[in-house]
């Protein structure tokens, strides 16, 4: 366990946030890094913000040289999976085979830890998948990716710092408890750069809709395990960018 620097913002805060939840080449202070711990969680939002940026530039890419949107949308979440290494799909499908495969705390541990995949798990990621490419189809043909996809990213990694700091580790070990919880101005730090983000973006509601989520797996999370993990971070993102593409999508159409 490493002690924990406090400091609201530091320059390796966005490089280790970009480390953490990315499979980007970024160089990070890894010292520095461990240091910070949850005190660099405010960036997971700016996070969230490249990722919308490089999505939509590879959108208005293939819309100009006349990709269909269908195949345009599965390549630009095909893209969105390599470059975050799939770990919150691996967290979504570890929640949902442990969260629901398991008969209490210690099995559902027990169950998200173990690397095998079950039914709840495949269903969780085909699901996921699956939805979101149909949102996306319905954004790139409205030619609305920029704001949606990068409000969809904020949002949905503002949601995981929520999370941490809403709820302690439901673990002794793993990489959330070695993380740590982001003390309050982390968090408002986070929620007001997602925020901005969004309303720039003109879609107010996906504030409400953001919260609503993230409560409910809050709640879930609480019930199951008494508390969060990497995975359930991880499950978080992936829901909470679900409900908010189906937001946007319900705000354009």
């Amino acid at each position: 366990m490493y002690k924990h620097d406090n400091a609201l913002i530091d320059r390796v805060d966005l490089p280790a946030a970009l480390g953490l939840l990315t499979r980007l080449p970024i160089v990070v202070d890894s010292g520095r890094a461990m240091d910070r711990g949850a005190a660099s969680a405010w960036a997971y939002p700016l996070v969230g913000v490249a990722l919308g940026v490089i999505m939509a530039s590879a959108a208005a890419l293939m819309a100009w040289i006349g990709i269909p949107s269908g195949i345009a949308a599965g390549l630009v979440l095909a893209g969105s999976v390599v470059i975050t290494g799939a770990m919150h799909e691996d967290g979504l499908a570890d929640s949902a085979d442990g969260l629901w495969g398991g008969w209490d705390k210690a099995h559902r541990l027990a169950i998200m830890k173990d690397s095998h995949i079950g039914v709840y798990g495949v269903c969780a990621i085909a699901l996921s998948l699956l939805i979101r490419w149909l949102a996306l189809v319905v954004i790139v043909s409205a030619g609305a990716y920029w704001a949606a996809f990068i409000t969809a990213g904020a949002v949905s990694r503002a949601s995981m710092v929520m999370v941490m700091a809403i709820l302690p580790n439901a673990r002794d070990g793993g990489l959330s408890r070695n993380v740590g919880r982001p003390a309050g101005a982390t968090v408002w730090l986070a929620l007001a750069i997602a925020a901005g983000f969004t309303l720039l973006a003109g879609y107010p509601w996906v504030i409400i809709v953001t919260i609503l989520t993230t409560l409910g797996c809050v709640l879930v999370a609480r019930a199951k395990i008494g508390g969060q993990t990497g995975d359930i971070l991880g499950a978080t993102q992936q829901i909470t960018e679900i409900a908010v593409l189906i937001a946007i999508v319900a705000m354009i159409t």
